[in-house]
């Protein structure tokens, strides 16, 4: 699972396609893409008030980690999402606290945003001593020289190569990060690295001419992004053992039947 700050196309992230669940119905963010009778019943439940941002980011928080789909990977066999709604509301609060971190660095700061809970509207940044960084002689070469053919990771140094340039301070959980099965950093180079084609599978069309029109070398904005990408996953990578502690602890107790939820919200879908 992952969330984006802008509605995603149809190949985003895996090219497989999927299913997108907009958090509004309009532009002005002014109404809820969940029933209001749910979310009625959801404030009956806990005592208090339920916002529809508090779902998304309960959401985030208990499914959008390895350990949810490694739990729960036979039922995610059938395509859907069947969230463990907690009864209590302490577990509740608890998780969207944690989740309105995770959408936050997914969408790199520009949704959740919270000063005071350390959420700024900037691009998420690891704490100094973790971060990656590059050592003046691992600068990524630009134009004239081409752009990198390869990306490769070597674990002994923590230090990921680009071409002729590398960076330091990348963690092989960073290296590892997937997404439905593609990883992260491999998937974010194949669109930046000189020889962008790619196999042609059972009838779908040719690459397209346009593929080839790409910068001469290698852009500053391209550092920049992988730099950006690099913070996001180190603090994703660091919330996943809160996140599967959380869920252990969510479907240990009493959670909310999906025949409760739909008696109450009945015809409001």
């Amino acid at each position: 699972m992952t969330f984006g700050a802008v509605m995603p196309d149809l190949h985003h992230y895996n090219g497989r396609g999927g299913r997108v669940f907009p958090l509004w119905r309009d532009a002005a963010a002014t109404e809820s893409n969940i029933a209001p009778a749910k979310l009625d019943f959801l404030s009956e439940a806990y005592g208090r008030a339920v916002a529809p941002e508090e779902v998304m980011a309960y959401c985030a928080a208990v499914m959008a980690h390895p350990a949810f789909t490694a739990r729960f990977a036979a039922d995610l066999v059938q395509p859907g999402l069947r969230v463990p709604l907690t009864t209590d509301v302490a577990l509740f609060e608890e998780a969207v606290a944690l989740g309105a971190e995770v959408i936050w660095l997914h969408c790199y700061g520009e949704r959740f945003d919270d000063p005071a809970a350390d959420r700024p509207k900037a691009p998420p940044r690891l704490p100094r001593e973790q971060a990656p960084t590059i050592p003046a002689d691992g600068a990524i070469p630009s134009a004239p020289e081409p752009l990198p053919e390869t990306m490769e990771y070597d674990p002994a140094r923590n230090r990921l190569h680009v071409g002729k340039g590398f960076i330091d301070n990348v963690t092989p959980q960073m290296w590892a990060y997937e997404v439905s099965g593609k990883n992260v950093l491999r998937q974010w180079f194949s669109y930046r690295r000189r020889d962008r084609t790619r196999p042609v599978i059972g009838d779908r069309r040719p690459p397209s001419p346009l593929e080839r029109i790409q910068p001469e070398g290698w852009l500053s904005e391209y550092t920049s992004d992988l730099i950006n990408l690099l913070h996001v996953l180190g603090r994703l990578v660091a919330l996943e053992p809160a996140q599967a502690a959380l869920l252990e602890r969510i479907v240990d107790q009493p959670m909310i039947t999906v025949a409760a939820l739909a008696g109450k919200a009945d015809g409001d879908d």
